[in-house]
């Protein structure tokens, strides 16, 4: 499992011309499931996401997670992440998971992190085609992979 984390003034996800999800000040999560992903991979990632400490505190050191500042979280699937481009032009994208088990860890990961932050995340549409727009603070960007 993979996730590309920013920290965002804001961020909102559209399908056409419906917005999907959208948030103020917290985190935008691009989430890439591997097809040898498992629960416990979502487990370690949704508690690592929600605890992150990336938020500034009263002396501006990043030192409160998403939780603790009172931060949302948008949370899109993006297979893309898993691209291997090391040969030719093409990627290769044959180490995401396919949809019918990509899908229903997304949600899991989804409610996992719900529970461990107290409240709903925000999301994508599993499988559309997307746009995302984002305001990055900072700007934050981590990247987190746990096979």
């Amino acid at each position: 499992m993979k996730c590309v984390i920013q920290r965002v003034r804001k961020a909102r996800v559209t399908v056409g011309e419906e917005t999907c999800g959208s948030i103020e000040t917290g985190l935008l999560v691009l989430l890439g499931i591997h097809e040898q992903d498992t629960t416990a991979n979502a487990d370690w990632m949704a508690n690592k996401v929600a605890n992150l400490r990336i938020f500034p505190d009263a002396d501006d050191k990043m030192n409160l997670s998403v939780k603790d500042a009172g931060g949302q979280v948008l949370v899109v699937s993006q297979f893309t992440l898993y691209a291997d481009a090391a040969k030719g032009y093409r990627p290769s994208f044959i180490q995401a998971a396919r949809p019918d088990v990509a899908q229903p860890l997304y949600e899991y990961f989804n409610d996992k992190l719900s529970g461990a932050l107290g409240t709903a995340v925000q999301t994508g549409r599993f499988g559309a085609m997307m746009d995302v727009e984002l305001v990055n603070w900072g700007p934050v960007t981590i990247v987190l992979d746990h096979a």
